[in-house]
C-alpha cells in the first residue's frame, strides 16, 4: 500500500476532504529532489521548497503567507558563507508564468530582512513590467546605462538606478527598447553595469524573458551566480520543463531554485505533511 493511498484514507478517517495531486516540480523536471542542487543550510524541511534531502513541497507565490515568502527568501539567498548568491537571475518556463512578479516580491522580503542593500534589475527587455509594479520612471534604465559604460571607461549607475522611497530597494528598469536585444546583451557595456551592480549593491535580482523563448537568459547567466527558475502549476508542461532545464544545463547555470506558481493545492497542505 502506498504512502498516498494511506495518506488519503488516514484524511478520510479524520473526515477531511481530498482530491487528485498535481504534478510536483520534480516531476515537471523529470528530476529527483536531490537533483536540483541547493547549498546545504539546514535538516528541517520547508514545505514550500524543494530539499536537496529528497523532501518534496511546493511554492505558490499567489496565495503566500508572509512567513511562507520569508522562507524562500532566506532558503536562496541568506545562506552562511560564501555559496550565498549576491546576483541571481530569474527566468520562466514559458510567457505568463509569473517570474516577474516572483521576483519582484522576492526583491521587497529580502531588502526588509537585510541591513545591506538590494537591487532589482528589469533585463525582460522585449516585455519589462517592473517599472509598472514599482511605480519608477521608465525614461532611462538597463539599456541606456550599457550603451554609456560601453563608451566610457568608468560609467555611473546614478542616473539610472532609482531607490525606493524609505527602503533598502533599488530599481534599475529596462528603459528604452534596444534596437537589437542579442548585441546589446553580449555587449561589454552590459557586462560592465552588471559588475557595477555587482559592486554596488549586497544583492542583485535579474528579471530575463522566459528561457523556451529567448537566450537571454543563458547570455546574461554567466554573470550571476545562479537563475531561479519559475514555472506555472497546471499549465507548464513536462516537456517544457525540462527543456528549459536541458538549456540551464548546456549553458552551465547553476540552478539555485525551481517555483511552482499559482499553485491551488487541490490536496490540503496537511496531507502533505503526512506523505
Amino acid at each position: 500500500m502506498s504512502r498516498v493511498y494511506q495518506a488519503i484514507q488516514q484524511a478520510v478517517k479524520e473526515g477531511q476532504q481530498v482530491s487528485a495531486q498535481q504534478p510536483t516540480i520534480e516531476d515537471l523536471l523529470g528530476l529527483r529532489s536531490q537533483e536540483i542542487p541547493r547549498p546545504h543550510r539546514t535538516e528541517t524541511a520547508a514545505p514550500q521548497w524543494i530539499q536537496a534531502n529528497g523532501k518534496r513541497s511546493r511554492l505558490n507565490l499567489g496565495d503566500l503567507t508572509r512567513e511562507e515568502e520569508m522562507k524562500l527568501v532566506q532558503r536562496v539567498f541568506l545562506l552562511p558563507g560564501p555559496e550565498a548568491p549576491r546576483m541571481t537571475a530569474f527566468t520562466s518556463v514559458e510567457p505568463g508564468n509569473g517570474c516577474s512578479r516572483v521576483c519582484a516580491r522576492a526583491s521587497e522580503i529580502l531588502a526588509t530582512l537585510v541591513t545591506g542593500s538590494v537591487c532589482i534589475v528589469d533585463a525582460n527587455l522585449r516585455s519589462p513590467s517592473l517599472h509598472r509594479y514599482f511605480g519608477v520612471a521608465n525614461s532611462r534604465g538597463l539599456t541606456e546605462a550599457a550603451l554609456q559604460f560601453g563608451s566610457l571607461q568608468n560609467g555611473s549607475l546614478q542616473n539610472y538606478v532609482q531607490q525606493l522611497p524609505g527602503r533598502r530597494l533599488y530599481v534599475l528598469p529596462c528603459g528604452s527598447f534596444p534596437l537589437d536585444h542579442h548585441v546589446l546583451l553580449t555587449s561589454e557595456g552590459l557586462r560592465s553595469v552588471l559588475k557595477k551592480l555587482r559592486s554596488q549593491f549586497d544583492y542583485v535580482l535579474v528579471d530575463t524573458p522566459p528561457i523556451n523563448h529567448y537566450a537571454d537568459v543563458t547570455l546574461l547567466g554567466q554573470c550571476v551566480d545562479g537563475i531561479v527558475l519559475v514555472m506555472e502549476a497546471n499549465s507548464t508542461r513536462r516537456e517544457a520543463a525540462r527543456k528549459a532545464k536541458d538549456s540551464l544545463d548546456a549553458a552551465k547555470l547553476h540552478l539555485l531554485a525551481a517555483v511552482l506558481n499559482k499553485r491551488t493545492y487541490p490536496i490540503p497542505g496537511f496531507l502533505y505533511q503526512k506523505l
